[in-house]
């Protein structure tokens, strides 16, 4: 439900506080304000969800858009160019790390806010939804002398959060971090951060070069986005450092692969890595409202094959006022890969793809499905999920979807179409809003509610 300020009466100051106070309160980690022909539309991301927020009117929304980019530290004369600034603050008794991205587009200018939360870094890895073997393995890793340990995923996976997890680990009194970020999300009392400044040639690369004769014992880079910042970081992991870095991949095949595409050599390559966490998030089930269901045939012919477990129920939700569609809050799927020495050997010598894909998932990795559906057993999140977030093989994608694209749209059913005509009429009814094809989170709903009735 749309919130409504009477813009009136309301000062746009106060507009922009209660807004970025209520996203805060809601949970939000994005605000986006999107400038549209009519009005400006307010959306919040909450659980990795976009929703309906606000419409504020033409006559306002350029005030609105002036007032953020004061607080941000923005110039409010330039509109042509995109600027990055930030919000801290306390509001209406409530502390805020905001930052702020300003972006010119045809309709006008979009800004979206980040809201930081730092909760979770701060609770400690053991808080981040590791299974107890992947744990064991992330502690081995952040025990060795040197090497470098890469966390991996896509954009807004929670790599930051678990890279600041670890590096609250490891800051002690006996060891000198640095850290190069762009931008630092997280001040950490007792490490020494650099914040990367392109125009002046404050890089990855030559701000690595400078932190190499700063006597560190572990070095944090906020992300790998080159060759050369690729290559130092490797040089530095075999010198007597461990290295903490991120890496846009999806799993640890792909994470090994693109630093040799990289052009890091393979026998450094082999000494350095220590193991690599992939992540992904997922919404978690509300606790208020979940509840046991059947499966149905093909969920449990994917637990046998995967897990190799015959499960006959497994946890759904319908939805509440604590919740937001039946979820409340993400959790993480990892996958940890902690490099043995048949890996090495493997990695350093010009091995097959597939002969690598073999040797790393017989090593006793957990693979993100695999860890994804034992959250689903454990009632953390559920399926439907898993299936968005997770990559399935081929043949297990096509079984998965392929009746999806057979389902009749209720709003275009003709007599003839044959599979109306095998479903009946009180079928149809039950399911009503569950035929909405268009949103992804009810395709498998109406899925299961199908293959029930067929098989």
């Amino acid at each position: 439900m749309l919130k409504i300020y009477d813009f009136a009466k309301m000062p746009v100051v106060e507009v922009v506080n209660d807004i970025l106070v209520d996203a805060s309160k809601r949970g939000a980690s994005d605000i986006h304000f999107d400038p549209m022909d009519n009005h400006m539309k307010i959306r919040i991301r909450i659980d990795g969800q976009l929703i309906d927020y606000a419409d504020v009117p033409n006559e306002i929304k350029k005030n609105l858009v002036t007032r953020v980019k004061i607080i941000a530290g923005m110039n409010i004369t330039e509109s042509r160019l995109p600027q990055d600034g930030a919000i801290k603050a306390t509001l209406q008794g409530v502390p805020l790390d905001l930052r702020v991205s300003c972006l010119p587009t045809n309709q006008g200018e979009k800004i979206v806010i980040r809201i930081l939360d730092y909760s979770m870094s701060l609770s400690g890895i053991e808080s981040l939804g590791f299974s107890e073997q992947n744990y064991h393995k992330v502690l081995e890793m952040l025990n060795t002398p040197n090497g470098i340990i890469l966390t991996t995923g896509a954009t807004g996976s929670g790599k930051s959060t678990t890279v600041y997890s670890m590096l609250q680990r490891l800051n002690k009194e006996s060891t000198n971090i640095i850290t190069v970020e762009d931008p630092i999300e997280m001040n950490i009392e007792g490490i020494n951060q650099v914040q990367t400044n392109s125009e002046i040639g404050l890089t990855f690369a030559s701000a690595l070069r400078s932190i190499l004769r700063q006597d560190p014992n572990i070095i944090m880079i906020g992300e790998i986005r080159d060759t050369e910042t690729a290559q130092i970081a490797v040089r530095a992991s075999i010198t007597g450092h461990i290295v903490l870095s991120t890496l846009h991949t999806n799993d640890s095949l792909t994470t090994i692969e693109r630093l040799i595409d990289m052009d890091v050599q393979r026998y450094l390559l082999a000494s350095a890595l220590v193991g690599i966490i992939s992540q992904k998030l997922a919404r978690k089930l509300c606790p208020h409202c979940k509840k046991l269901r059947p499966t149905n045939e093909y969920e449990r012919d994917l637990f046998k094959k995967v897990l190799n477990k015959d499960i006959n129920e497994i946890y759904s939700n319908d939805g509440c006022d604590e919740c937001t569609n039946g979820y409340q809050g993400r959790i993480a799927i990892h996958e940890v890969l902690l490099i043995n020495q048949e890996i090495r050997d493997a990695i350093s010598s010009n091995i097959r793809k597939d002969e690598l894909r073999a040797l790393v998932y017989d090593s006793g990795v957990t693979t993100l499905l695999q860890d994804g559906l034992e959250k689903v057993l454990e009632g953390q999140t559920t399926l439907e999920e898993i299936l968005k977030i997770v990559e399935l093989e081929d043949d297990e994608k096509e079984e998965a979807f392929d009746i999806i694209d057979e389902i009749p749209d209720p709003n275009n059913v003709q007599p003839e179409n044959t599979l109306a005509n095998d479903m009946s009429i009180n079928n149809i009814e039950k399911t009503n809003n569950n035929f909405v094809m268009e949103d992804p989170n009810k395709q498998m709903d109406y899925l299961e509610d199908f293959i029930n009735n067929k098989f």
